[in-house]
């Protein structure tokens, strides 16, 4: 049902298969790229032959990032672009702009902890994309993704420029692990194993739907308490591991490629590419939910929804609403601030 790995065909790899390209020419924009995630997912991209041209934008040491990225034996042009006064440039043309700029999590911070310096950032950054680049479709990975998506869509609605089939908060972090640790739980292969995950992207606002799961899984009521909450929670585990070195980059820096590669592929007319995201939505009460999204040529194309849903999946979505929609409130009330 989604988009489940980053291919040869769409990460060129070793095989050096440019030719799938098509001609096509794409124009991606990383903003935050000198960054622990934009580093690693910046070489994930460029490595792509949907991608043209990788435009690198961050407040330092992106000349250097985009040298390096530079030498790779791809066609994927990269230009560097540093501090506010380059950054219009690097957005014009551009037809996906990805986010994951902002500061890391550290032992004891949750993501909301994360929101003022955040926030901030990100409107900053959603300024200059509606300015030089208002159709592009934007994805969203800077922490609190529950805040920093409402954060982005009200500063297109000031600019009027807003378009609700083309923000997304990627969430896709969320289904790759819990996709693997359901095939490590399972002895499952992890490549066919899909599991959606609903909602938000922290903490009890994030819901796996492990009923759903392909393959078929099952699993006593405390297994798959224990698991949800594992899933919930996978981030603190990477924050606690890396012992105040850092949050999750490497598996985010996958998690972002792959969203951006399954947008990519749609936009250059891929049939059925379904990735979660979260997104203005009326399956609940919360104005933004992740759900299965199935992506077109113009970004959303259509919204899956939640489908059929076990009671104790229904209790798990009930109880992520209030925070969701606290969470929401905030990145709305901080613009209306600001």
């Amino acid at each position: 049902m989604f988009s489940r790995l980053i291919r040869p065909s769409a990460v060129c790899g070793f095989a050096r298969n440019f030719s799938t390209s098509n001609g096509l020419n794409r124009k991606v924009a990383v903003l935050g790229a000198s960054g622990g995630i934009g580093q690693p997912m910046s070489l994930l991209l460029k490595q792509s032959p949907l991608i043209s041209h990788l435009a690198l934008y961050d407040i330092v040491n992106t000349p250097g990032v985009a040298a390096d990225l530079s030498h790779i034996e791809s066609p994927a042009k990269v230009t560097s672009h540093t501090g506010p006064e380059e950054l219009g440039d690097g957005l014009k043309g551009c037809e996906i702009v990805v986010i994951p700029a902002g500061v890391p999590r550290k032992p004891g911070m949750t993501r909301d902890d994360l929101f003022n310096t955040n926030a901030s950032i990100v409107q900053t950054l959603a300024e200059a994309s509606a300015t030089h680049c208002p159709n592009a479709l934007i994805c969203i990975i800077a922490n609190p993704v529950n805040s920093t998506v409402p954060i982005t869509a009200e500063v297109f609605k000031k600019a009027g420029v807003y378009d609700p089939k083309k923000i997304f908060g990627v969430t896709t972090l969320d289904i790759v692990r819990a996709n693997t640790f359901i095939a490590e739980a399972k002895g499952l292969d992890v490549a066919q194993t899909s599991c959606p995950v609903v909602g938000g992207h922290s903490g009890i606002t994030i819901v796996p739907l492990i009923s759903q799961c392909t393959p078929k899984v099952s699993f006593e009521a405390d297994a798959l308490a224990k698991l949800t909450t594992r899933i919930q929670n996978a981030g603190t585990e990477v924050v606690e591991a890396k012992a105040g070195a850092g949050s999750a980059t490497l598996s985010m820096a996958y998690a972002g490629a792959r969203f951006t590669f399954s947008l990519l592929e749609a936009l250059n007319g891929k049939q059925g590419v379904i990735e979660c995201a979260f997104v203005e939505s009326d399956i609940t009460e919360a104005k933004y939910f992740s759900t299965p999204i199935l992506f077109g040529t113009n970004g959303l194309e259509k919204n899956l929804g939640l489908g059929s849903v076990s009671d104790f999946e229904s209790k798990l979505i009930e109880e992520a609403l209030p925070e969701l929609k606290k969470n929401i409130k905030k990145g709305e009330d901080f613009v209306h601030a600001h």
